[in-house]
C-alpha cells in the first residue's frame, strides 16, 4: 500500500504507472516522472493528505483550472485520492524556466539574452491575461483568476512553448482589490500581498520580477524570506541597474506599489519590452520573435554552445 515517505524509483503506486525519477519537490509535495502502461511518460504530483488544508485547496483549484482551456495553461489530466496522497497527473515538461536560466548561467556565465526572455515570457503573459480576465464562471459567479505564485520554477517548457503550472494557490478575484491571505513566494509577491490583499495585477508584478531574474540575473531588491515584516522594512526601492536603460521604466511601472498604476495587461508589458530590446519584427499579422531557438532542447543538451549576448523555489 502506498503511504507517506514511500515514493521511490521503480515503485508502481497504482496499476499502469511506474515512477522513473523525481523531478521536483516543494513545501506541499513531490513531482515524479512516471512511465505509463502504453510506454508514454507523464508527470505525477503527490501531495501528502496530512497537509490537509493544502490538499483541500489543491482540489478546489484543480476543479477551477480544469475548466479553463488555454495553450499556455497546463491543466491536470487526472486526479486520484490514494492512501496517504492526493495524486495529480499532468503532461511532462522538458524543463522549467528556472532550469533553463541556471543552465545558461552555468555554461555561459550570464543570464538569458533579452530576446529569448521576451519570447518565453510573452507566452506566459498570454496565459496570465487569459486567467486574469474577469470572464470565468466559478461557483456560479463570473470572476478573474490570479495565479498567486508566478516565478521561473512555475513556468514550464514544452518544446518552445511555455505553460503556467502549479495552481495550488490560485484564487478567484471578484474586485480590483480584495482581502486575501499572505501566500505565495515572498521574493516575487506584489506589495499588496504583504498587506493581506490581492489585486487584478498582482500576477503582473510577479512576472516583472521574473523578467528581472531571467534577464538580469538577480531580483530587483534584496531577498525576502517571509511575509511577517511590514512592507517598507522588507522591500526598498527597486534596483533595476541589471537592465538596459530602455527596459527600466517599463519594468518600473510593472513593479509599481499601487496596483492601478501598473500596465493594463501582462501582454502590454511584454509588448513594451519587445519594442525596447528589439525582440520582434512584424510578419504579416503575426509577431515573430528573433530568435526563439529551441530552449527546451538546449536545456537537455549541456554541451551546446552559449547564445550570443546582446547586453551584457516555496
Amino acid at each position: 500500500m502506498l503511504s507517506a515517505n514511500s515514493l521511490q524509483v521503480g515503485l508502481e503506486p497504482f496499476p499502469g504507472f511506474r515512477l522513473q525519477r523525481l523531478r521536483g519537490a516543494g513545501c506541499f509535495g513531490e513531482v515524479w516522472e512516471a512511465a505509463t502502461a502504453d510506454g508514454q511518460v507523464c508527470a505525477l504530483k503527490f501531495m501528502p493528505t496530512a497537509e490537509g488544508h493544502a490538499a483541500v485547496q489543491e482540489i478546489r483549484t484543480i476543479q477551477m483550472i480544469r475548466a479553463l482551456q488555454h495553450p499556455n495553461v497546463l491543466p491536470a489530466d487526472q486526479v486520484w485520492s490514494q492512501a496517504g496522497y492526493l495524486v495529480v497527473r499532468m503532461e511532462l515538461a522538458d524543463a522549467s524556466l528556472l532550469d533553463l536560466f541556471e543552465l545558461h548561467l552555468a555554461e555561459c556565465g550570464a543570464p538569458l539574452p533579452p530576446q529569448e526572455v521576451c519570447f518565453l515570457l510573452s507566452q506566459a503573459a498570454d496565459g496570465l491575461d487569459f486567467l486574469n480576465a474577469r470572464r470565468h464562471l466559478v461557483g456560479g459567479q463570473v470572476v478573474a483568476v490570479q495565479h498567486c505564485d508566478v516565478k521561473p520554477s512555475n513556468l514550464l517548457l514544452f518544446g518552445d512553448a511555455v505553460k503556467l503550472a502549479d495552481f495550488g494557490l490560485a484564487a478567484p478575484v471578484h474586485a480590483r482589490l480584495q482581502a486575501h491571505g499572505r501566500v505565495g513566494s515572498p521574493d516575487y509577491a506584489a506589495p499588496e500581498v504583504f498587506h493581506g490583499q490581492l489585486s487584478n495585477s498582482s500576477d503582473q508584478y510577479s512576472l516583472a520580477v521574473t523578467y528581472c531574474q531571467l534577464r538580469g540575473g538577480r531580483l530587483p531588491f534584496p531577498t525576502v524570506n517571509s511575509f511577517q515584516a511590514s512592507w517598507p522594512q522588507v522591500r526598498p526601492p527597486v534596483d533595476l541597474s541589471m537592465l538596459a536603460a530602455p527596459e527600466r521604466p517599463i519594468i518600473a511601472r510593472a513593479l509599481g506599489r499601487v496596483p492601478h498604476e501598473r500596465w493594463p495587461s501582462c501582454a502590454r508589458l511584454m509588448a513594451e519590452l519587445r519594442d525596447a530590446v528589439g525582440a520582434h519584427r512584424l510578419h504579416g499579422k503575426r509577431t515573430v520573435m528573433d530568435p526563439p531557438g529551441r530552449p527546451a532542447a538546449r536545456a537537455a543538451r549541456t554541451d551546446q554552445h552559449c547564445l550570443a549576448q546582446t547586453t551584457t523555489h516555496c
